[in-house]
């Protein structure tokens, strides 16, 4: 029998915040959004203490609450939902809205207590988590935040789960840790992104699955702004040299090698790398997720010293589907090169968007990217005067 120290209706609260992505101060943002101006304000602290179960909310905050999560004051302080408020309060699991039926949720939670019996229905209810808390709109440290409860739920059905289910599980543990890796990376945090990418490695070796293992060391060669190049050009090298993988593995990896060799400087090793992809591409290759092929030419040039060349490539990037924390970094990177064209007013215009909605998104990668423009002087102090 699963057992919590809070209030039923705390957890139910906490829950609910979790599902949806929210931090505690997201929630006070939607409230005080919500209230408008003739309401009393938030108590200090309201979020976390309401949570903890020191206090209740009053009937005025209550409403709001329920305004803000659209469901009703039953559903939010008592509803059927019990057994699955109890267990996802426990393990942390975002409990996502709408996403799955009640009995369902009972399921799983029923194998939460008794992990062998995880089966198919487990392993398709954790893919959907993993599918819902992947989402282009959040905050990278809030998205890491939601998804290692996940993985460490996936990990605690695996080691006892029926054989059928352990490789399905195994794979989407894989997956998740490829996720958090490199949502630390957008939120800033290198050694998290590191390591998470090691587990990551280490989950896809263990699947036995040579094409597993290969998109997990491309997404260790992703971590360009958490790695040093030497350690980018071996994960990349590494994983076109397995066996048995598709084509276009090749033409990822040359693209994340061939900014490694920009970074370290090494122009004829970068060079020789986007040509092999341009040929692959010519042969015909499937497009990648993240950054566009433009936009990984552009940063090797901008690191190359190419600013001008770099530029024509980001013209019309980034597209509107990318996410906020991508977007940023691209914005960031479009300022980088303006800067080192000389070319002021646009560099200045650029840094400028990139800044709010890196602040926004919470895209740390973008600020650092940021940091590394340095605007020319205005012309009127670059001018001579002859007397």
């Amino acid at each position: 029998m699963i057992t919590i120290d809070v209030p039923l209706w705390a957890a139910r609260l906490r829950a609910l915040r979790r599902g949806r992505l929210w931090s505690r101060r997201d929630l006070e943002e939607r409230l005080t959004e919500v209230a408008g101006e003739t309401e009393p304000g938030l108590p200090a602290d309201a979020v976390r203490a309401w949570e903890a179960g020191e206090r209740r909310p009053d009937p005025g905050h209550a409403e709001l609450l329920c305004r803000v999560f659209g469901v009703d004051e039953a559903d939010l302080f008592v509803g059927p939902q019990s057994g699955t408020t109890l267990w996802h309060h426990l393990t942390g699991i975002p409990l996502v809205p709408g996403l799955f039926p009640e009995e369902e949720e009972e399921r799983v939670g029923r194998a939460i207590e008794r992990p062998w019996r995880a089966d198919a229905g487990t392993v398709g209810y954790f893919e959907r988590v993993l599918d819902a808390c992947a989402v282009p709109h959040a905050r990278p440290a809030d998205l890491a935040a939601a998804l290692r409860p996940v993985f460490a739920g996936i990990e605690a059905f695996r080691h006892d789960a029926r054989p059928s289910a352990r490789g399905p599980l195994l794979t989407l543990a894989t997956r998740d840790a490829e996720l958090i890796s490199g949502m630390e990376h957008e939120a800033g945090d290198a050694p998290g992104a590191r390591a998470w990418s090691d587990r990551a490695i280490r989950e896809a070796r263990e699947t036995g699955d040579p094409l597993i293992e290969v998109f997990a060391l491309i997404q260790r060669a992703e971590l360009v702004d958490a790695a040093e190049p030497g350690e980018i050009v071996e994960a990349a090298v590494a994983a076109r040299e397995r066996t048995g993988v598709p084509a276009e593995v090749g033409t990822l990896s040359r693209r994340r090698e061939a900014r490694a060799h920009a970074l370290a400087g090494e122009v004829e090793l970068c060079h020789r790398c986007l040509e092999e992809c341009l040929e692959e591409c010519a042969e015909g290759c499937l497009e990648e997720p993240g950054e566009t092929r433009a936009e990984l030419c552009a940063g090797c040039l901008v690191d190359l010293g190419r600013p001008g060349d770099a530029i024509e490539l980001l013209e019309g990037e980034p597209a509107p589907a990318t996410p906020a924390y991508l977007a940023a970094y691209v914005l960031a990177r479009k300022a980088h090169a303006y800067a080192e064209a000389h070319e002021r007013d646009q560099a200045a215009d650029l840094a400028r968007q990139a800044l709010s909605l890196a602040r926004r998104a919470g895209a740390a990668r973008a600020l650092r990217e940021l940091v590394r423009v340095h605007l020319p002087p205005p012309a009127a102090t670059r001018r001579r005067v002859l007397v």
